[in-house]
Order: structure tokens, then C-alpha cells, then sequence
């Protein structure tokens, strides 16, 4: 892999909800391509899996459990990780939550305020922490998972499509502010992936069969396709790319219903 723009050989990945999922596909990814990793969830033991997994076929990791919404932990996974590798070259927000499903107007208070502050104001917390130190070294990359639910309306996760369309936002505008000083900051929204995030929507086998049917590649996605986009994005191959969204999701948004 050396030699090559997606050699990522001497650098310090961040991974947060890396635990399962989309997260565990994409540390692993990047540790098999040379990046020292740091596994990162709420779940010090399910993180520690992931961790030895990777340790034991040659690469480089340590866990660092962060409760996302909570921003002494985001500070202790930011200053652990930094203390540890002594930098940090790639920030892969990843963790996020969704716990209302149902009309938009019925959700509570506390649901969308749980929802905000998980899928976009951590991103800021760990951005402001972050990219200032990839600034002072002139390079860095930030990739923000969030989800074609951004993109599209919803009856169901609408609150969910906000902040991730917030993402994308933040994605442009964080862009704008240190493409100047090397960092590049890009989204990635996965359409409907067989994770336990989204188990809800995929195990309900009449929602699979109708989304399968208007999505072109007559499936839906798993983690490990999402994960090589995270690699690209990480490594030199993107290196003029910044302020930009992939949509992976089997074609589903471009399909005519």
C-alpha cells in the first residue's frame, strides 16, 4: 500500500461510535492501510473487541470510551488521543443517535434537543478541538457521517433529516474557514445500511421489500462500503476535495419512483 495516495502510514485516526457498525468498519479499514487508531464509544468493552481486533493483526489501537453528548468526554477523547500518538491527522465523526420515531410535530423537547446536540454539536465540540492543531501542522481531514435522511423528507425520522442536513452545513462552512490552513472537512450520506443503528428500518421486512424496490442496486448497503469512502476521504486521494458530500446509497436518491 505504500507509495500510493491511500497509504495512510504515520497517521493518527480518530473514530468515534467505532464500536460496530459503519465506526468499526471504517477504523478497521483505516488501520489496515497504516493509520494508528483510536476506538472510540460509550462501551469501554465492545470498544476494546474492535481495539484487540486490530492490535492483533498488526496495527495500532487504543480505546478511549467518550459519551458523545457530553463534552468533558469529547475533551478527554480529543486531549487522550493527542497525549497518546501526539497528534491527530484524521477526525471521523461518526457517532450519532435517533431516538424518536414518528409525525415531526409529536416529538418532545427533550428527543429533538437530544438529537441536535448528538449529531451536530458534538461535531462542533470535536472540530473546535481538533482542527486547530491539524491547522498549525497545515494538513487534516474531518468526515462527517451523516445520511441521505439529510436529504429527503421524512415521516418518520424527520428530526433526524434535520441534523443531518445541519451536517452538511457545518461540513461547508468548516470547510470554507480552514481550507485556507490545509484542513479539509466532507461529509458522507449513506442511504440505508444493515447496522444496528438502523436495525429498525431493515429488520421491518415489508420497509426493506419497498425500499429495495426503488433503489437500483435492489439492496441495501453494509458498513464496509461506506467504509472505503472514509478511507478515501481520510488519505491523499481527496486531497483537493473539501466542503463536499458523497451519497452512497445504492442509487436510491437518483431513482425515478
Amino acid at each position: 500500500m505504500q507509495n500510493t495516495p491511500f497509504d495512510l502510514t504515520g497517521r493518527v485516526a480518530v473514530v468515534t461510535g467505532s464500536s460496530r457498525g459503519i465506526g468499526r468498519s471504517s477504523a478497521e479499514l483505516l488501520a489496515r492501510l497504516g493509520a494508528k487508531v483510536v476506538v472510540s464509544s460509550r462501551k469501554a468493552e465492545a470498544c476494546k473487541e474492535v481495539a484487540d481486533g486490530i492490535n492483533a493483526s498488526g496495527g495500532d489501537a487504543i480505546v478511549i470510551p467518550c459519551n458523545i453528548a457530553r463534552k468533558p468526554e469529547v475533551e478527554a477523547l480529543i486531549a487522550g488521543a493527542t497525549k497518546h500518538y501526539g497528534k491527530i491527522d484524521i477526525l471521523v465523526c461518526n457517532a450519532a443517535v435517533n431516538p424518536y420515531y414518528g409525525p415531526l410535530l409529536d416529538i418532545s423537547d427533550e428527543a429533538f434537543d437530544k438529537i441536535m446536540g448528538s449529531n451536530v454539536k458534538s461535531n462542533i465540540w470535536l472540530s473546535a478541538l481538533a482542527i486547530p492543531e491539524m491547522a498549525e501542522r497545515g494538513k487534516g481531514s474531518v468526515i462527517i457521517i451523516s445520511s441521505i435522511g439529510g436529504l429527503r423528507g421524512s415521516t418518520v425520522i424527520g428530526a433526524y433529516g434535520i441534523s443531518k442536513a445541519a451536517d452538511f452545513a457545518l461540513c461547508r462552512s468548516l470547510a470554507g474557514e480552514w481550507g485556507p490552513k490545509g484542513v479539509r472537512v466532507n461529509c458522507i450520506a449513506p442511504g440505508l445500511v444493515k447496522t444496528d443503528f438502523a436495525r429498525a428500518l431493515w429488520e421491518d421486512e415489508a420497509n426493506l421489500k419497498r425500499r429495495t424496490a426503488t433503489t437500483p442496486l435492489r439492496r441495501i448497503g453494509e458498513p464496509e462500503e461506506i467504509a472505503g469512502a472514509v478511507a478515501y476521504l481520510a488519505s491523499d486521494a481527496s486531497s483537493f476535495m473539501t466542503g463536499q458530500t458523497i451519497v452512497i446509497d445504492g442509487g436510491v436518491t437518483t431513482a425515478a419512483v
